[in-house]
């Protein structure tokens, strides 16, 4: 019998819930706010299955989902076109998940995965498996973009590791391995076949207009084997968070514990730029915004991946929209833009903040 008492922790409303397969506080506007995300989310996904050369109405999308209407129309909204609204949010949820987790271990608000260089390591171990090896399956790619991300978060850690690890230390040596990799990714494009170039310089936009069943299939078995270790992990997550002497009188492994959440962090950049390519900005956002609709104390796994599939649904939704009018244009392309206009005001803010000038 599940049984709640409702109590108040660090200036917002938690419940605590007990039951045969789940103990613990959940906070009701992070619950609220994560549900109204994902709702959000799958509403503009909906939309977008109407949109496109052949224009559905929303009687129609829904009937095709339920399995009636004309077998056109089925054929247009769950083999073209739901695969591509399927990733929208599952990939996006995954980047705010990675976003969430490097953003709590690092304790910074730029420590996100595409900032950081771990985005730059997987497109460099896919970018080698592509042009240099020839080897185009989607298994050859996932496994090259996880191994680039895993190599490169080595070596970044290896290099900021100066008697432990800090956040602002974490970033900046990121941030030049990034540059590093970005270069020799360049060469590479520069030194390959025309035709070969320009594949991987249309997949490096990132773009999942053209996901299909084949590789959104597998992408959810792992996806779903990367929510549910990030869920188990959240505990040890938020014990880090308050420092690493604070972490093991509460009974954590914070070497152990921060090898898995690295993992788990890179895996999620790893399965997008896998089927997609590498989406930017969505894992820098996504759990800042979701921190301040939510006005918890800290970063939250769940609410950062409900903010992340909404952010990516509706970029989504927007090159829809865009190519109504002019031409299509990969999702990539928007979130960069997006994402470039919310770094330069985070970066203002942080600055205002830590020179005590008011925001």
């Amino acid at each position: 019998m599940t049984t709640t008492r409702p109590r108040v922790d660090f200036g917002y409303a938690v419940r605590t819930v007990r039951s045969p397969l789940f103990s613990g506080r959940v906070g009701v506007r992070l619950a609220v706010v994560s549900a109204a995300l994902l709702l959000a989310a799958l509403v503009v996904s909906v939309l977008a299955l109407g949109l496109g050369d052949f224009r559905l109405g929303a009687l129609e999308v829904t009937r095709a989902l339920l399995g009636g209407g004309e077998s056109f129309h089925r054929i247009i909204v769950t083999e073209w076109r739901l695969p591509v609204a399927l990733a929208a949010i599952v990939f996006g949820a995954l980047l705010g998940i990675g976003g969430a987790i490097f953003q709590s271990l690092t304790r910074n608000p730029l420590g996100s995965p595409d900032v950081i260089g771990f985005d730059a390591g997987s497109y460099t171990g896919v970018a080698v498996t592509l042009l240099v090896l020839g080897a185009g399956s989607y298994w050859n790619i996932a496994v090259a973009a996880l191994t680039g991300g895993l190599l490169t978060a080595f070596v970044v850690y290896a290099l900021a590791y100066r008697r432990g690890i800090t956040g602002f230390r974490l970033i900046i040596v990121g941030i030049g391995i990034a540059a590093m990799l970005n270069s020799a990714n360049a060469y590479l494009i520069t030194r390959a076949d025309i035709d070969d170039a320009m594949t991987v310089g249309l997949w490096h936009a990132g773009s999942i207009a053209n996901v299909t069943w084949t590789p959104m299939l597998p992408s959810l078995g792992f996806a779903a084997v990367i929510v549910v270790a990030a869920v188990l992990l959240s505990p040890a997550l938020r014990r880090l968070e308050l420092g690493d002497d604070a972490a093991v009188t509460q009974g954590t492994r914070v070497g152990a514990a921060r090898l898995a959440l690295l993992v788990v962090g890179v895996a999620t950049t790893a399965l997008v730029t896998a089927a997609a390519g590498p989406i930017t900005f969505v894992a820098l956002a996504a759990p800042q915004l979701a921190r301040r609709l939510t006005r918890s104390p800290g970063i939250s796994v769940l609410s950062s991946a409900a903010m992340g599939a909404m952010l990516l649904a509706s970029a989504h939704l927007l090159t829809l929209a865009i190519a109504e009018v002019y031409r299509v244009i990969p999702v990539g392309l928007i979130t960069v833009c997006l994402g470039g206009l919310y770094l330069i005001w985070l970066l203002v803010r942080e600055a205002r903040r830590q020179y005590g000038t008011p925001a």
